[in-house]
């Protein structure tokens, strides 16, 4: 069976300059991109994913995590937990990052036009879903109830502190934040970011539903909102697991009958449920 050719430039990276680095927390970062090859900036949807290319070390997949209405400054939120992220945490200010994409599917945010937005986060999962908050709030008056739900391991694992401060204060958007372990001084949610969900207030049969985390994370997330009345096709899961070429050529992102990289890594929760948590898969 022949493959189909993919054009060149497709898998040739382009070159961007860091212009700001932040350390989120002990293990994960953020930077800001901007072309340096006099290119146009990289326009993107929520939910969809970068390669970055780190010169003599490697490539790995990286959600998008900025403000899809200004392309111009691509940001992306990291974990450094392997060779290549490990690399681009040791970076600063100035340094090049080979850039190909964008990606994947996105958030099918137009779904909730006229209905309620409830966004579940855990951990860096907060990443991928940040730009489906910003098109939210830029789009607020179209909304029903706009909820984030949100857990991380423990405070100092938050991401996005003073934006969450920020969200919390508006009287149109509801955040709740939960934590697996307190720490001292802590005074929130103590628990996994499901128990939250039956606090959140949406309306189960006119809502959209975003969640990003660890995969059992979703998986119960899903089955507690099923329970809650929510329709599987209405629930979204970004399930981004094994990618390396980002389009769909080594087959190593295979999952079922789907490649991860070409039709997801936004899949609803109705196509993925049968495969979901099955560990050959």
């Amino acid at each position: 069976m022949a493959i189909a050719a993919v054009a060149p430039d497709v898998l040739l990276p382009r070159p961007f300059t860091i212009t700001r680095y932040v350390k989120d927390t002990r293990d994960t970062f953020t930077i800001e991109l901007e072309p340096s090859d006099g290119g146009p900036p990289i326009a993107f949807e929520p939910g969809q994913f970068n390669m970055l290319y780190v010169m003599g070390v490697g490539e790995v997949p990286i959600s998008i995590s900025g403000d899809p209405a200004s392309p111009h400054k691509l940001v992306h939120t990291i974990r450094a937990v392997g060779p290549v992220t490990k690399a681009m945490q040791a970076m600063g200010k100035g340094d090049m990052i080979g850039v190909r994409g964008p990606y994947g599917s996105a958030w099918p945010v137009h779904q909730a036009k006229g209905n309620d937005l409830l966004v579940i986060a855990g951990g860096i999962g907060l990443a991928p879903l940040r730009p489906a908050i910003y098109w939210a709030l830029a789009h607020r008056q179209e909304l029903g109830r706009l909820v984030l739900l949100y857990g991380t391991r423990t405070p100092d694992d938050m991401l996005y502190r003073k934006e969450l401060e920020k969200w919390r204060g508006r009287l149109d958007v509801s955040v709740r934040v939960t934590v697996d372990r307190a720490e001292p001084g802590w005074k929130g949610n103590v628990g996994v970011v499901t128990t939250l969900i039956p606090r959140a207030g949406f309306d189960p049969v006119d809502v959209l539903v975003l969640v990003c985390g660890p995969e059992v994370m979703m998986r119960f997330c899903a089955r507690d909102l099923v329970n809650h009345g929510v329709a599987p096709d209405r629930i979204y899961l970004s399930q981004e697991r094994n990618m390396k070429c980002g389009v769909g050529l080594c087959g190593r992102c295979q999952y079922g009958p789907t490649f991860v990289c070409k039709d997801g890594p936004v899949f609803s929760y109705e196509r993925v449920n049968p495969l979901l948590g099955k560990r050959e898969v």
